[in-house]
């Protein structure tokens, strides 16, 4: 294994001389850098991860905690989007990541607990339920932590726009002239709450009401709750002309119901989601929905957290919202066309 002895002879140089230019310190010349690295490189000269350790208190190892209630994990095609962007990031900053879990062999140990046996640096936590007292017993430790879709007051956090994204959808489908408009919404979260806050404003701006028996609660996900409420919004006196669903994948258990009741989206029944996942782009008709900039908010997430890591006098506890873009599809009716 090539070490920094080795380049240091190759070069004529010292070994702090390498360990500088490797590291980009500023009181070694450019040229000499240059020549160091290219030399390291053609070598196959790589750092010991333990002996950068020692040397910086750091072990460039992010932790990633994501327990998806509905249990599709890594499936889940907005959070591995998400996921798989933060992993990229954090890997061009020279930083691993580490599924962080509550057990280790057949030792059950709580999440923070499970961050400082394998040694991270920080850790970004997604689709979970945030007020797990392993989970709070994580953000309130002294570790630096970003969530992701969730707000603290002491964390930074990164979601998507929720509030102008909703309002989007919204006035797209009344400016298609909809004007009895149900929302199967999530579960109770702060997506949810502001999601379902834009939903209530946006139609009162349009001058519209959002009767109670149109408005219906899912759990993010569950195309077989989402199918029953549609049958049940279809059943109604006065059923609505468009159904909000609260994300892509739960609109497909709509899409069923819809069918089995020989109904054609959007001549009979109009339809938008939520996400623009890559599945529901190949509907035919092409699902109406906001498209969450997935990769912006992994991107965005790990650059935070690496900062918090990295300058933790100078990085400033943020809420960054990341907006969505309205994908207008072809499941939503032009009833002005009429």
């Amino acid at each position: 294994m090539v070490s920094m002895k080795d380049i240091a002879r190759m070069c004529g140089v010292s070994v702090a001389t390498v360990s500088k230019a490797l590291n980009d310190y500023s009181d070694i010349g450019e040229e000499t850098k240059k020549r160091i690295r290219q030399a390291a490189q053609e070598a196959g000269y790589f750092p010991n991860s333990s002996a950068r350790a020692l040397k910086t208190n750091r072990t460039y190892n992010l932790g990633v905690l994501f327990v998806d209630e509905a249990q599709s994990g890594l499936t889940h095609d907005f959070f591995a989007a998400v996921l798989d962007s933060f992993k990229v990031q954090a890997e061009t900053k020279g930083y691993d990541i580490t599924f962080t879990n509550s057990r280790v062999s057949d030792r059950k140990m709580s999440y923070y607990e499970h961050c400082r046996y394998r040694g991270v640096d920080g850790v970004v936590i997604a689709c979970i339920d945030f007020f797990n007292p392993s989970v709070q017993e994580l953000i309130y430790s002294d570790l630096p932590v970003v969530t992701i879709d969730h707000v603290f007051d002491n964390r930074t956090s990164v979601m998507s726009d929720n509030v102008s994204g909703m309002e989007d959808l919204v006035n797209y489908v009344c400016s298609m002239g909809h004007r009895q408009i149900a929302y199967i919404h999530g579960a109770d979260s702060s997506v949810t709450r502001n999601r379902l806050g834009s939903f209530y404003r946006t139609m009162a701006a349009n001058g519209l009401d959002a009767p109670d028996d149109y408005m219906k609660e899912a759990q993010y996900r569950d195309t077989v709750m989402t199918k029953a409420l549609t049958h049940e919004l279809l059943s109604l006196p006065v059923p609505p002309t468009c159904i909000l669903y609260p994300d892509d994948f739960a609109a497909l258990g709509g899409i069923n119901a819809i069918k089995e009741r020989g109904l054609k989206i959007p001549e009979d029944i109009s339809i938008a989601g939520y996400d623009g996942i890559r599945m529901t782009s190949v509907l035919e008709p092409r699902l109406a929905t906001i498209h969450q900039d997935a990769a912006e908010i992994g991107k965005v997430a790990a650059d935070k957290l690496i900062s918090l890591i990295e300058s933790p006098r100078t990085t400033l506890i943020e809420h960054v919202l990341i907006k969505g873009k309205l994908v207008r599809g072809e499941s939503v009716k032009n009833l002005l066309s009429l």
